[in-house]
């Protein structure tokens, strides 16, 4: 199979944007707890235990590196939505990601993972509000594609698309389950990166 990004490695963890350091080109993955961030990451990294899979939702609670070239990174996120852990622990994931957002000078674009078959929640839509008003630039990514029933597919994907303001193809439609899109991602990540 044609590799779009090259080898995907872990480098690092962080617990505040100031322990990142510097490179040339980074994405970063957000979304609710349990939408998949985790089995995406793998999948476009074509490497099945890459970043680690959990049935539990919020397990990712740090800052998480992976070199996707020379100095570009893909950046995992923390889920939002989970309740789990102190109001303090909350808070503190909430300022994490708030940080890492807002000073990263070379994030090229959030991809925001949404639920194919639940669809836009709450919480999705005020973390694409939120994009808007700091004026980061992101991309829709429908997750778990393979949940919806063929014949309704497009059907689904229209809605969803209408729910946050945007045109079909706005969205990405995937599933790491399937493989479906992960093609294209890949392509749309690696010239993001100037990796293409």
């Amino acid at each position: 199979m044609l590799r779009h990004l090259p080898e995907v490695r872990f480098l690092k963890s962080a617990t505040h944007v100031s322990q990142l350091g510097v490179c040339h080109a980074e994405i970063a993955l957000v979304g609710r707890s349990n939408v998949g961030k985790s089995s995406l990451l793998n999948s476009l990294a074509d490497h099945r235990q890459l970043a680690r899979v959990s049935r539990t939702p919020g397990r990712t609670r740090l800052i998480n590196v992976f070199v996707a070239g020379p100095d570009r990174w893909i950046v995992d996120l923390p889920g939002y939505g989970y309740a789990s852990g102190s109001a303090r622990e909350r808070s503190a994931w909430k300022d994490m990601l708030e940080g890492y957002l807002t000073l990263r000078d070379t994030l090229r674009v959030v991809l925001v993972l949404v639920d194919a078959e639940v669809g836009p929640t709450k919480l999705d839509h005020q973390m694409l509000e939120w994009l808007q008003a700091i004026d980061r630039p992101y991309r829709v990514v429908a997750t778990k594609a393979d949940r919806v029933k063929p014949s309704l597919q497009a059907r689904r994907r229209r809605e969803l698309a209408a729910a946050l303001g945007l045109k079909p193809d706005d969205v990405a439609w995937v599933s790491s389950a399937k493989g479906t899109g992960i093609a294209e991602l890949q392509r749309e990540v690696a010239a993001l990166l100037n990796l293409a």
